[in-house]
């Protein structure tokens, strides 16, 4: 029996790890068994590496050192909690996953969408059954990322006219891909925001 690999995309500040949340809950609520985890991190080994590329100066790695760390992260991840809670016939939902070092690392610092794919093929090789995109405006979800500050602020701090790359790249990435990706309006109540994103999983579940 195989469960279903949920991930949340979007730029900073899009609200996926609070919609994550009340996912998780909702579908618990309906007897679903649910598997909340995130990138980096979502195992011990993973969310070391976490602190490694999150925390710290804009400049503290490379793009192409960044690919590797987060594709080890996400290797240790794949093998300790995802393929696991899968076996077991949960619902996964991951807070990030693949597509955002597609396009953190692969397209807003340089063209290295290549290497990014050819690191996932080789040593990932597992896409989500089904892609949320939380899209809202680039300022808009910087403003909401900023506001909460903390220690994890590393891509935050790379600006509007990063995160408005990012967006663009997300959007390309969910027309690349329609029949894995779902579009979400992000820029609306959580709650609003919510009941779409059940009205959006459901189907996937039956």
């Amino acid at each position: 029996m195989t469960g279903l690999f949920l991930s949340l995309e979007g730029i900073d500040g899009s609200g996926k790890s609070t919609q994550g949340r009340l996912l998780a809950q909702a579908l618990r609520d309906l007897g679903h068994t649910v598997t909340l985890t995130r990138e980096p991190g979502g195992s011990p080994g993973a969310e070391e590496i976490r602190r490694l590329v999150l925390e710290g100066a804009t400049d503290r790695w490379s793009a192409e050192t960044e690919i590797l760390l987060f594709t080890a992260a996400r290797r240790d991840h794949l093998e300790k909690t995802i393929r696991p809670a899968l076996a077991r016939g949960e619902v996964v939902i991951c807070d990030r996953f693949a597509d955002s070092t597609r396009i953190f690392q692969g397209i807003t610092r340089g063209d290295l969408s290549a290497t990014v794919d050819r690191l996932h093929d080789l040593m990932i090789g597992v896409e989500p059954d089904l892609t949320l995109l939380f899209d809202l405006a680039p300022e808009v979800g910087l403003g909401r990322a900023q506001a909460r500050a903390g220690a994890e602020m590393r891509f935050e701090d790379m600006g509007l006219a990063f995160q408005t790359r990012a967006r663009a790249g997300f959007l390309a990435l969910a027309d690349r891909f329609p029949t894995r990706f779902r579009r979400i309006d992000a820029d609306q109540p959580p709650e609003t925001v919510a009941a779409v994103v059940l009205d959006v999983v459901l189907p996937a579940l039956r």
